[in-house]
């Protein structure tokens, strides 16, 4: 189900996490390189390009939040952070900086397969689908479906792969809500509660891109009792 020579990065600074993940991921077809902490991940960015990074919140030094961070000012590579139980407002501000999704620790080497292959798939399913329309537009703002590319005027608006698997889920149905539950089933990983907040962080993080004023939604509405909404002009 993964992509063909998918190339991961992945960043914790557990000596035997990383080693057990590596071999496992190579296992099941993955090209994985390792870092043990941001510097060194900084380094292997700035030299090759990779599909995915999977990245430990709590690390020495640098965290995972403060590089997702800054990662997203210039990468829209996918970004899957990994937190350990109990740390909610770490997960829901990774979020918010630009993370794709996240996995709880402890987990199952299994799950955190499946969550890779879900995230990786979501980009070559937008370029592949269908759209309603070739681009749509909102206000200022432009969004290229098959491309699933987003436009100020002449400036790029980055994307994380989540915010497209969103954007082609609206653009697919627009002026019909869409039902938080069908957004999380698609656009995001899991089903439960916490996903489901999830969604709502990048609903919120999505207006910004898009809005005006984001906290007085013109095209991205909130449906009371039904989901959220896509009105482009």
């Amino acid at each position: 189900m993964q992509q063909p020579d998918a190339h991961l990065l992945i960043v914790d600074d557990d000596e035997r996490i990383r080693g057990l993940l590596q071999k496992f991921l190579v296992r099941n077809g993955y090209l994985v390189s390792t870092a043990r902490d941001a510097a060194q991940a900084r380094r292997l960015l700035a030299g090759l390009e990779f599909d995915m990074i999977v990245l430990d919140v709590m690390m020495p030094g640098e965290d995972g939040i403060t590089l997702t961070r800054d990662l997203r000012q210039r990468l829209t590579t996918p970004i899957l952070l990994l937190t350990a139980r109990g740390e909610t407002a770490n997960r829901i501000q990774g979020l918010e900086v630009g993370a794709d999704d996240y996995l709880v620790k402890p987990f199952e080497p299994k799950e955190l397969l499946l969550r890779i292959n879900a995230i990786l798939r979501r980009v070559p399913q937008v370029k592949a689908a269908e759209p309603v329309r070739q681009v749509i537009h909102m206000g200022a703002v432009r969004y290229d479906l098959d491309r699933g590319e987003m436009w100020r005027g002449d400036a790029p608006v980055r994307l994380t792969a989540t915010e497209v698997a969103l954007m082609r889920i609206f653009a697919a149905q627009p002026g019909r809500p869409i039902p938080r539950d069908r957004l999380v089933a698609e656009g995001a990983s899991g089903g439960d509660a916490a996903q489901e907040r999830a969604v709502d962080v990048q609903i919120t993080r999505l207006r910004r891109k898009i809005e005006d004023d984001p906290k007085a939604p013109r095209y991205l509405q909130t449906v009371r009792g039904e989901g959220y909404m896509l009105q482009p002009d």
